[in-house]
């Protein structure tokens, strides 16, 4: 856990953790992703290879991303959102470095690393291409 600094003078903590299912569908729904249903979310969250959280403080989770695949060569970064009322504060490239050093300790050479996104430009808007060498592709 460690204090993010966000460019709006609240308070959050990045937290090594996923979301409640409750939170995740919530999160996904505010950002307008698709939805998952109740069932897929319990069985695959705690399948999850990694997953990192943004809390605002006395509050509630405003933010995640994760890592899933098989922990080794195989990494999809998914579920990557924070909430539209948190947005523009660099809480999402906060995220990403975490989600990034996650994967420059743990993944091996020659991994393939899958970027799945529901939004269309979405990393676009980041340089975690740029930043990572390994392979990056969108997923449909």
């Amino acid at each position: 856990m460690r204090r993010v600094q966000p460019r709006q003078g609240k308070s959050y903590e990045l937290r090594e953790a996923l979301p409640t299912v409750e939170r995740f569908q919530e999160l996904r729904a505010a950002a307008g992703m698709s939805a998952r249903s109740r069932e897929g979310v319990e069985r695959g969250l705690p399948n999850s290879v990694y997953g990192v959280t943004v809390v605002e403080e006395g509050s509630d989770t405003v933010g995640m991303a994760r890592i899933v695949g098989d922990g080794g060569s195989v990494y999809h970064v998914c579920d990557m959102v924070v909430h539209p009322d948190h947005q523009l504060q660099g809480l999402g490239t906060q995220l990403m470095d975490a989600v990034m050093a996650y994967l420059d300790e743990h993944a091996p050479p020659n991994a393939y690393v899958n970027l799945t996104v529901d939004v269309d430009g979405f990393y676009e808007h980041s340089k975690i291409a740029s930043r990572f060498s390994r392979t990056s592709e969108r997923a449909f």
